[in-house]
């Protein structure tokens, strides 16, 4: 793997989430533009491009959807610590709770000139832990009991600085932005899905049939768009971006081997029950879903193999 610079990495992720953050509004005006098309032409026969079309939305429609994502942005700017800590069950550490953590933490980033981050912990026996935030107001390293109770101290720290690296490399805005962007199709298509199970049935009547219809296409439309989002989002977070939290953290803590041993003892017990959503799951340092190793799942994993990471920092 070759060597990228701290500035380079925070640069490429800087580009990655403005154009991941430009192409969900052109996204969601594609989409409506279609749902607006087919409800539209279920009256009248009129081309896809049909310039009445595309000048009726622009004006009356087109405001209101591009308004919905900027509520959405701003809801999901504040409240996106919030999302994550209700999905993961975690819950703030206090210093008084753990100094050993505190100690581990704090001595890292004074070290390297970072700001401390919040720290939260998971009760759950399993071992993980993660990063997140988008900004030194929300930025926080997440450990789990098992992983605080279970790895002596060297190998503690090696993970807290493998959790810090990815803050220093905005690793953690990336997945942030592709969490906000996955959940809304997510979110559409559950909305969706109930206003077909409850709508009332309309019988022979033909308009209401075409308005059942009209919602089931845009259910499966975004449903389908959703699925392709989030394997987009999964080719645009490189998996590299855990080679390069790992080496940094050896580079930050002097003892890459340490983190190669948290790393093996983290191989035996990653999985954990409370945590369901994949989008989610992609934050941690392995991912917690049990999931059966196939080809396909291996293509479009967002971790690479802890055994490839673990022989890496071995030969440091």
């Amino acid at each position: 793997m070759s060597y990228v610079g701290i500035q380079t990495q925070q640069r490429r992720n800087n580009m990655r989430s403005t154009i991941l953050l430009l192409f969900f509004p052109v996204l969601i005006l594609v989409l409506s533009y279609v749902a607006y098309w087919f409800v539209y032409a279920s009256h009248f026969e009129m081309g896809f491009f049909n310039t009445n079309i595309l000048l009726d939305f622009s004006v009356n429609v087109a405001p209101w959807v591009i308004g919905g994502v900027g509520i959405w942005f701003l809801i999901a700017y504040w409240s996106n610590t919030t999302i994550i800590n209700n999905a993961v069950h975690s819950k703030p550490l206090e210093r008084k709770e753990n100094m050993r953590v505190y100690n581990l933490v704090e001595n890292l980033c004074m070290q390297t000139g970072m700001k401390m981050p919040k720290v939260n912990v998971i009760h759950d026996n399993s071992l993980n832990a993660f990063a997140s935030g988008i900004n030194e107001k929300t930025y926080t390293v997440t450990l789990t009991d098992g992983i605080i109770q279970k790895l002596n101290d060297e190998e503690l720290k090696g993970v807290i600085a493998h959790e810090l690296m990815h803050i220093r490399n905005r690793d953690v805005r990336v997945l942030i932005v592709s969490i906000i962007f996955v959940g809304v199709f997510t979110m559409v298509s559950q909305m969706g899905l109930r206003m077909m199970l409850f709508a009332p049935r309309g019988g022979g009547n033909s308009k209401n049939n075409g308005g059942q219809a009209a919602i089931m296409l845009i259910v499966v439309l975004v449903s389908i768009v959703g699925y392709f989002c989030a394997i987009l989002m999964r080719f645009a977070i490189s998996r590299k971006r855990e080679y390069m939290a790992d080496a940094g953290a050896a580079e930050m803590t002097k003892n890459p081997h340490a983190l190669a041993s948290a790393l093996r003892k983290i191989s035996g017990n990653p999985d954990m029950a409370g945590v369901s959503r994949d989008d989610i799951a992609q934050l941690f340092i392995e991912h917690p879903l049990n999931k059966k190793k196939t080809f396909m799942s291996d293509l479009f994993a967002t971790h690479p193999p802890i055994q490839k990471r673990i022989a890496v920092l071995e030969n440091f």
